[in-house]
């Protein structure tokens, strides 16, 4: 073979080799650039799902528990009861659920102490915070009090409530402990742990609630001991007469003496009142003087 023939065999195999070549790196190429734009799509696709969870989180103020802020007019309506509406109603339809006990006094920074325990998914709770916030907002000031509901798979399923996880209050008169010790939300055949009571309130749990405290059971709730002077456990109405109802259309009967809702929640809120005012020795007098909470002192049990 001529010395030229060679030469052109050598160039062809030179150039094939090189488009070869080419066409590897822009292989390669492509699928970088496809990978990249999977990528990007995927890194998108997430930020705008976590955009969405974000913007839905702060809209209602909802958290991983089921629960939110509770809004500027139900708290407004819980904290604002009319005083003419309490009289009217009185000690109204709630169950005598105030009970007074022989136990050492219940106080926090020399003031006497309410504790309040129940937990997120209980329908019974579910109706008995609403008595308990509007009793104290009569002594204080609630802040950053939540809102939420009943278990699903419970009885009175999707009960609306309030919830104290997380509420804070300010009062000259009283100091407050709020233990909500589940959600409402499923795990392992019970609830999600929420929050947990301190050795010495569990204590206080275990020993004045009623019925007795059976040891690692638990015992009924809502519980709620009043500085260390009363007590009450359970609700004082049926949690039946909150079914179907808004937040919202709930706090706005609280202040409708004519309302079945009025008649149960505010009666029962007069209850916890009239016990207060002996823990405050009748302060303040504009609320411990009132006739509804003077016609609901009779309901106290054990004197």
């Amino acid at each position: 073979m001529s010395t030229s023939k060679r030469q052109a065999r050598t160039d062809r195999a030179r150039v094939v080799a090189e488009m070869r070549e080419a066409q590897a790196r822009a292989e390669r190429r492509r699928r970088l650039l496809v990978a990249g734009a999977v990528a990007g799509v995927v890194l998108v696709v997430a930020a705008v799902l976590v955009g969405i969870g974000l913007t839905r989180g702060q809209d209602s103020g909802g958290t991983a528990n089921g629960s939110s802020g509770a809004s500027t007019t139900v708290a407004k309506q819980v904290s604002a009861v009319p005083a003419t509406t309490l009289d009217t109603v009185g000690p109204g339809t709630a169950t005598p659920s105030v009970t007074r006990i022989s136990a050492p006094p219940l106080t926090r920074d020399g003031k006497p102490r309410v504790l309040y325990v129940g937990a997120e998914y209980c329908p019974y709770c579910a109706a008995q915070r609403w008595p308990v916030a509007v009793a104290l907002a009569r002594f204080g000031t609630w802040t950053d009090l939540g809102q939420t509901h009943s278990a699903t798979q419970d009885v009175f399923p999707d009960t609306a409530t309030l919830t104290f996880h997380g509420a804070g209050y300010r009062s000259s008169y009283l100091s407050f402990t709020g233990v909500e010790t589940t959600t409402n939300q499923p795990s392992n055949g019970g609830y999600e742990p929420l929050d947990t009571l301190t050795p010495a309130d569990d204590k206080v749990f275990a020993t004045y609630n009623k019925p007795p405290y059976v040891s690692g059971q638990g015992g009924s709730i809502p519980f709620v001991d009043l500085g260390g002077r009363f007590v009450s456990s359970g609700a004082s109405f049926t949690p039946q007469l909150l079914a179907g109802k808004t937040h919202e259309q709930i706090a706005a009967a609280l202040s409708d003496p004519a309302s079945a809702i009025a008649k149960a929640v505010d009666g029962a809120a007069n209850s916890y009142t009239a016990a207060l005012c002996t823990l405050t020795h009748g302060k303040p007098g504009s609320v411990c003087g009132s006739s509804g909470v003077k016609a609901a002192a009779g309901t106290i049990k054990g004197g």
